[in-house]
C-alpha cells in the first residue's frame, strides 16, 4: 500500500535534500528507539527525516538508521517539526523498511508501559510485539563512494576516481556502480582474488563499507501466466503453430478458455508442460508472465464449511447480554466468564465477535498454545471465514510474517493466535478474548516477561474495548478481582455458566489410592478400576484420553547398587531417559548422552529406570492391550511441523483407541467418542516448591476430566494419585470450583500470597557462589534502604503481612536464598524476593537498584533477571 502522492522509500537519498528547508520544504525530526538494549540507550534519539521519506515515515515505523559507526534497525516512537539537539549535527533516517508501519501509536504507548511495569528496555518490549521475520538482520555493502554516500569521504572518493587505475580495478569499480550496493560477501566471491585491491579502492575512499537493515524474511513471489490475447485471437495463432509446437498449441487452446492467470508451477504440474515452452509463446508475446505477491496460507487447500449462530442456551444467553450491552455501549469492561467444560463458552465468544464486527470494529481471541488446536481454528474459520488470521508457533516463519501483514493491511479483522498475537495492530480494537485465562503460558519467561491478561486489559482500556476472560478454573488473582473495590485496578464482573450444553451430566469421577494399589499387590502403573475401564472402552469401541504431565521413558536413571542418580553435569537436575533414541537428556540445557551400561560412580551393571514417563506408559499399553492403538502426543513426537494436527487428525477420525499425552491433551479437545479420562499421576505438580501447586493441580485434573462425556455418550474419570485426601484433588473429583477457591484463598491470605499481595522474582546468575552471595545481599540491602527513604510506611515484621488489613500497605524482601534449581549451564542462581501491596511503584524501584549494578553486570558478567509477578518459581 502506498500513500497518496508519494513516492517509495529508499535506502539512499542525495544529501542534498537534507537541506531542503533552504527551498521552503519543512524540517521534521523523528524520535527513535535503535536496536541496542542497554541502559545508555534505553531513550529516543532524534534523526532527521529527508523530505523524500516523509510521506512514509510515522510513528510505529521501522527504520534504518545511523547510530555509530553502524546502521541500526529502529521503531519511531514520536515525530514532532522541533528537536532540542543542535540540528546540524543531527544524522539522518537512512531507510524506511515497510510500507505499512508494523506498529501504531497505541502499540508504541503500550511498549512503553510495558517497560516501566516489567522493569525492561524500551526497544525490548518494542521488539516484542513483531513476528521473528521483522526482526533486523544487518548485513554489510559496498557501494560506489563517488555517488553513494554522502560523508566528507564521498567527495574524496569522487576526486580519487578520476586518477587512472588498473583493468582489474575499474572492473571492480564497474561492477559496483552497475550493482548500486553489493554484499561485502558477494563482491569477493564475484572478484575471489581481488581482496586487497578491494581494501585499497575502500582505503582510497573509491568505495565505501555501508550497514544495510533487512528483514529475516521477504514476501513470497510467484510468476502468473495469463494470455495476452482475445479467445478469438489464441485459437487462430494455435491453428498456424506447425506439427513439431503441439506443446506450444495446446497452451494455447487452453488460455483460450482461460481467463484467469495460473501461476506457473500449477500450469506446468497441469499440463505436463515444462517452463520453456511457456517462455517461448510469452516471447512471442501471445503469453504474459508476470511476478506476483502472493500469501503463504498456513490453511491453503482446506475447505470451511460456514457454520450459523446456533441458539443460544439461558445461561449462554445470560454470559452474552452484559458483554452485547458493554460492546454497544463501546465501553471498556472486563468480564470474568466462568463456565465448567462443555457450558458452551466458544459459542458466547463467536457471538460477542460477529456483534463486535457488526460495529466495524475488530477483535483478538487469545488461546493457549497446547490448545490451539486445528479444531479450534476451524470453528473461527467456519464462522468467519476469510476474515481470520491465526497466529502461533507452528507455522513457519514465511506463514506468521504474511498472516501479520493481512493484519497490518486490513484484510483481516478477527486474530486468534497464543500469547503474542495480543500485539495484533489493530486500530479499532473493539473485542479481547482469553480463553483458558488461568494458563501459565500467558505469561512470558524471557524479558519482557510480560502476562497476556494484563496487557490486553491495558490495551483494551486504551481503546475503548471489551475483554472476555473464559475459564473453567479460572486463576485466583482474576477471581478475586470479581469482588476489588480499589478505584485504580477496574474490577472484574463475574459471569458464571455453571450447567453443560443440553443439560449433559459432568462426568463421574474416581479417585484411585495408589498406596492401596500397592498393598494389594497392584505394581503396575494402572489401577485395577482404571485398567477395567480401558479395556470395556475396547470391547465398546469408544475412545480414551490419558494424562501424564511427564515426557520420555522414567524421570531418572539410578545404580541399584550404590544410590548414583544420574545427574546433568551442567545443571542440578537429574537426565529423563527417552527410550526410542535410547538417550538421557536434560529438559533444561539440552544435553544428551547415550544411555549408560554401567555405573559411572561404581562401574555396576545393576543400572535401572525409575518413574514413568509418557513413552514409557505407551509400551506399557501395548503389553497389557495387545492390538491397542495409541497416539503419543507429547513434546518429543510433536516437534515436526503439522505433527500436532496429524496425530489429532487420526485420533479424530478413530485411527486410535488411546490418546495419550501431557497436559496439551488436557485442553480444547472435544472429541464425540471419548468416554474414559485416565490421570496416571495426579501429583507430578502438587509437591513442587510453587505456592500455586494445589491451583494448577486442581485446574489440570477439572480440564483433563472435562475431556470425557462431551456428548451423547456418559464420561468417566480415574484419578490415580498417592494423596487422595489432598483437597485439590478432592474438590476436582466433585467439579467443586467454589469449595477449592474457600480453601485456597484462605492458606495463600495466612502466607501472604497472591491475591493478597504482589510478587517480584529476583534471580542472580553467576559462575562462582561467593559473587552470587555478594550481589544478592547488596540488592536487597540496597532496595531496603529505598523503600525506608521512600517514606512509605515502616518494614514489616517477619510474616506480618497476615495479621495486617488488606488494605495496609506492606512491603518486604526476602532472601537471598539458592533457586529451587541451583545452577542450570554451569551458572549457579540465587533469588530474592518482594512481596508488596497498595499503590507502590516498586518496578521503579528495583528498576533504580538494578542499575546501579550495571558496571558489575557488565564486568563481572553477573545476571539480573527480574520477573514480575511471576507464573514459575523455580
Amino acid at each position: 500500500m502506498t500513500k497518496e502522492g508519494a513516492t517509495a522509500p529508499s535506502a539512499l537519498y542525495d544529501g542534498a535534500l537534507l537541506q531542503g528547508d533552504l527551498f521552503g520544504e519543512r524540517r521534521l525530526y523523528a524520535q527513535v528507539i535503535v536496536d541496542v538494549p542497554a541502559k545508555q540507550t534505553n531513550r529516543p534519539f532524534d534523526y532527521i527525516v529527508p523530505p523524500q521519506l516523509q510521506s512514509w515515515v510515522a510513528v510505529g515505523s521501522r527504520v534504518g538508521v545511523p547510530f555509530g559507526p553502524r546502521t541500526l534497525q529502529g521503531f519511531v516512537v514520536g515525530m514532532s517539526d522541533r528537536t532540542s539537539m543542535d540540528a546540524g549535527k543531527l544524522k539522518p533516517v537512512e531507510q524506511v523498511l515497510d510500507l505499512v508501519p508494523p506498529l501504531n501509536p497505541e502499540l508504541v504507548d503500550l511498549a512503553r508501559w510495558m517497560s516501566r511495569t516489567y522493569i525492561c528496555h524500551e526497544i525490548t518490549a518494542l521488539q516484542a510485539m513483531i513476528p521473528g521475520a521483522l526482526k533486523a538482520k544487518y548485513e554489510k555493502m559496498i557501494a560506489f563512494a563517488g555517488e553513494e554516500t554522502h560523508s566528507p569521504a564521498g567527495e574524496t572518493g569522487r576526486q580519487a576516481y578520476m586518477f587512472a587505475r588498473s583493468p582489474e580495478e575499474e572492473n571492480i569499480v564497474a561492477f559496483v556502480k552497475q550493482k548500486g550496493a553489493v554484499p561485502a560477501e558477494a563482491l569477493l566471491r564475484r572478484f575471489p582474488d581481488a581482496s586487497l585491491m578491494l581494501r585499497n579502492l575502500l582505503e582510497q575512499g573509491i568505495l565505501a563499507e555501508i550497514n544495510s537493515v533487512k528483514d529475516r524474511m521477504n514476501a513470497k513471489k510467484v510468476l502468473y501466466v495469463e494470455a495476452a490475447a482475445d479467445r478469438a485471437t489464441m485459437l487462430e495463432q494455435a491453428e498456424k503453430l506447425g506439427a513439431g509446437a503441439k506443446r506450444q498449441k495446446e497452451l494455447m487452446v487452453f488460455f483460450a478458455g482461460q481467463p484467469e492467470p495460473l501461476p506457473l508451477a500449477e500450469l506446468t504440474e497441469k499440463l505436463n508442460i515444462s517452463a520453456g515452452s511457456v517462455k517461448a509463446l510469452a516471447e512471442k508475446g501471445w503469453l504474459s508472465v508476470q511476478e506476483r505477491e502472493v500469501y503463504r496460507d498456513p490453511y491453503a487447500g482446506r475447505q470451511f464449511a460456514k457454520t450459523e449462530p446456533l441458539p443460544l442456551t439461558d445461561q449462554q444467553r445470560g454470559a452474552f447480554v452484559p458483554i452485547s450491552a458493554a460492546l454497544e455501549e463501546r465501553e471498556h469492561r472486563v468480564f470474568l466468564l466462568h463456565g465448567v467444560t462443555g457450558s458452551g463458552k466458544t459459542e458466547v465468544y463467536l457471538q460477542s465477535i460477529q456483534q463486535c464486527l457488526d460495529q466495524g470494529r475488530e477483535a483478538i481471541v487469545l488461546v493457549p498454545e497446547i490448545s490451539l488446536t486445528p479444531q479450534m481454528v476451524e470453528r473461527f474459520k467456519s464462522r468467519f471465514g476469510d476474515a481470520v488470521a491465526v497466529m502461533h508457533s507452528r507455522l513457519s516463519q514465511g506463514e506468521r510474517y504474511d498472516e501479520w501483514r493481512k493484519i497490518g493491511t486490513k484484510q483481516v479483522s478477527v486474530v486468534i493466535g497464543a500469547r503474542s498475537a495480543v500485539f495484533a495492530p489493530f486500530t479499532k480494537l473493539g473485542l479481547i478474548i482469553i480463553d483458558e485465562e488461568h494458563e501459565a503460558s500467558y505469561k512470558q519467561e524471557e524479558s519482557p516477561k510480560y502476562h497476556a491478561r494484563d496487557v490486553a486489559v491495558q490495551r483494551a482500556s486504551h481503546q475503548g474495548a471489551v475483554v472476555v476472560l473464559g475459564s473453567a478454573t479460572p486463576s485466583l488473582e482474576s477471581y478475586a478481582r470479581t469482588n476489588e473495590r480499589s478505584a485504580d485496578r477496574s474490577p472484574f464482573q463475574l459471569l458464571t455458566m455453571e450447567d453443560r450444553v443440553e443439560g449433559r451430566p459432568l462426568p463421574a469421577v474416581h479417585i484411585v489410592d495408589l498406596r492401596e494399589e500397592l498393598k494389594e499387590g497392584n505394581r503396575s502403573m494402572f489401577s485395577r478400576g482404571l485398567y477395567k475401564a480401558i479395556e470395556e472402552r475396547l470391547h465398546k469401541k469408544e475412545q480414551t484420553v490419558l494424562l501424564l504431565n511427564r515426557r520420555g521413558y522414567s524421570t531418572f536413571v539410578m545404580c541399584r547398587s550404590c544410590g548414583y542418580v544420574v545427574q546433568c553435569p551442567h545443571c542440578d537436575i537429574s537426565l529423563t531417559y527417552h527410550q526410542v533414541s535410547r538417550t538421557m537428556r536434560c529438559h533444561y540445557c539440552g544435553l544428551s548422552e547415550p544411555e549408560p551400561k554401567k555405573c559411572p560412580s561404581c562401574e555396576s551393571e545393576h543400572i535401572r529406570y525409575f518413574g514413568t514417563g509418557t513413552q514409557r506408559v505407551e509400551e506399557e499399553l501395548g503389553k497389557l492391550f495387545p492390538g491397542i492403538r495409541v497416539i503419543r502426543m507429547d513434546v518429543d513426537t510433536t516437534s515436526e511441523k503439522g505433527a500436532h494436527e496429524r496425530l489429532l487428525t487420526r485420533f479424530r477420525n478413530k485411527q486410535a483407541d488411546v490418546l495419550l499425552g501431557t497436559q496439551m491433551v488436557a485442553k480444547g479437545l472435544d472429541f464425540p467418542d471419548v468416554t474414559l479420562v485416565g490421570v496416571i499421576a495426579a501429583d507430578t505438580v502438587l509437591h513442587l516448591p510453587d505456592f500455586r501447586a494445589a491451583e494448577k493441580t486442581f485446574q489440570l485434573l477439572t480440564q483433563v476430566a472435562g475431556r470425557a462425556g462431551r456428548h451423547k455418550l456418559p464420561g468417566e474419570v480415574f484419578i490415580q494419585t498417592y494423596t487422595p485426601d489432598h483437597y485439590s484433588i478432592v474438590t476436582a473429583s466433585h467439579h467443586d470450583y467454589a469449595s477449592f477457591l474457600e480453601t485456597e484463598l484462605e492458606m495463600r491470605r495466612e502466607r501472604g500470597y497472591p491475591p493478597y499481595c504482589d510478587l517480584v522474582l529476583i534471580t542472580f546468575s553467576h559462575e562462582q557462589v561467593p559473587m552470587l552471595v555478594r550481589a544478592g545481599e547488596s540488592f536487597a540491602v540496597r532496595l531496603k534502604d529505598k523503600w525506608k527513604r521512600s517514606g512509605a510506611g515502616p518494614a514489616p515484621e517477619r510474616g506480618g503481612l497476615c495479621g495486617r488489613g488488606v488494605d495496609a500497605p506492606y512491603f518486604e524482601v526476602y532472601g537471598p536464598v539458592a533457586s529451587p534449581i541451583p545452577r542450570i549451564k554451569d551458572r549457579y542462581r540465587f533469588q530474592c524476593m518482594v512481596k508488596y501491596r497498595g499503590d507502590i511503584d516498586v518496578s521503579g524501584m528495583i528498576a533504580e537498584v538494578a542499575a546501579a549494578f550495571d558496571d558489575t553486570v557488565r564486568q563481572e558478567k553477573l545476571q539480573i533477571g527480574i520477573d514480575v509477578n511471576p507464573q514459575v518459581l523455580m
